[in-house]
């Protein structure tokens, strides 16, 4: 029996949606091969046992307390989590699965602390977390490469566009957090009026914020993910459908998450060598960040080729989410596709050791 420690929480703006990610990964993965220790992180930072079960109803769950918990960073204790007041082991554990989006948990910061503590956790390291994370730096590695990006400009604290970059971007522009996800903070601006108040709710999530001019075609979604011999494959690509039509004009966070306007089609209808060219270019993605384990690859199908949009290290893991539907397409049911992360992860564990 692998023991397996579930994380989920956490202090970003994507606290609840982590929380619904893990409540499916727990429900999902095999009983007869993992035994699983629920760790719930409060909006503050404070690790404590967690619930197998933390979805009640159809509000937005919480991590709000419980006993504290904490992971020691000893060789000697590997995967042990005690109770900090009573030193009291609580659980031993095999390796680890942090289902956490955004700040502190998708950005390298605790991939650092299971590096220091010698667990085995699934996900991408350290590098590749904090690249995948800020927009900046994914754009610049994967354009190293040779794939395509969307135009934009990087501002910082204090800095607006400059009128050679409103001439060259153009309108519409989206203005983003360059470290964030589930499009929080996200601004589409029709009107150069709309830019300050769309930088003022942008550099509210973050120092960097991103401005990047229009991409016009469809968005595409691929995953990525490494099996336990080294082996690296892409899913089939998933069109998503309506994205434009919805009350905030593209993929935000309530058309994500709150709304039924969008839909998918998986596989999604395009030809032999379209589909394999979006299939190697997400691999070379992947690659390019030095990601390990999984990522999601997420695209623009323009008519001069696929523009790369973003590469996620930590995709949403809810029943409706697209990784695990592109999977299951590609066929690879949900629970083999948990069993083949968490082989993978174990597999690189010894490697390390």
């Amino acid at each position: 029996m692998i023991r397996i420690a579930v994380i989920y929480g956490g202090q970003s703006t994507e606290h609840s949606i982590s929380c619904i990610s893990a409540g499916a990964i727990m429900a999902e993965l095999p009983r007869d091969a993992f035994e699983v220790f629920p760790v719930g992180i409060t909006r503050d930072g404070t690790w404590v046992e967690g619930s197998l079960d933390p979805v009640q109803g159809r509000e937005l769950p919480e991590v709000t307390g419980g006993r504290a918990v904490c992971l020691s960073t000893h060789p000697s204790t590997r995967g042990t989590f005690t109770d900090p007041a009573t030193g009291e082991v609580v659980a031993e554990v095999d390796v680890v699965f942090p289902v956490l989006h955004g700040k502190y948990g998708e950005d390298g910061t605790i991939q650092g602390l299971f590096e220091l503590s010698g667990v085995p956790y699934v996900g991408p390291g350290v590098l590749a977390s904090a690249c995948g994370m800020d927009k900046e730096y994914t754009k610049k590695l994967v354009e190293a490469e040779g794939i395509a990006v969307a135009p934009g400009a990087i501002l910082r604290a204090g800095e607006t566009l400059s009128d050679t970059d409103r001439d060259r971007l153009g309108l519409p522009v989206f203005v983003k957090p360059a470290n964030g996800g589930s499009s929080i903070g996200v601004s589409k601006v029709d009107t150069w009026e709309e830019l300050e108040p769309a930088l003022e709710l942008a550099f509210a999530e973050d120092t960097k914020v991103l401005v990047e001019g229009a991409l016009h075609g469809d968005e595409v979604e691929v995953g990525v993910l490494e099996y336990p011999d080294g082996r690296v494959e892409a899913s089939v690509p998933a069109r998503l459908n309506g994205t434009e039509d919805s009350a905030e004009g593209f993929y935000g966070f309530e058309t994500k998450y709150l709304d039924d306007e969008v839909t998918a089609t998986i596989p999604a209808p395009y030809g032999e060598a379209t589909t394999e060219k979006l299939q190697q270019l997400a691999v070379t993605a992947f690659q390019a960040l030095n990601c390990a384990s999984l990522a999601r690859v997420d695209f623009f199908l323009t008519a001069g080729g696929p523009v790369l949009n973003e590469v996620n290290t930590m995709p949403g893991f809810t029943s409706i989410s697209m990784y695990p539907q592109v999977w299951q397409a590609s066929g690879l049911s949900y629970p083999e596709l948990l069993r083949t992360l968490v082989t993978t992860a174990l597999e690189r564990g010894s490697r390390r050791q």
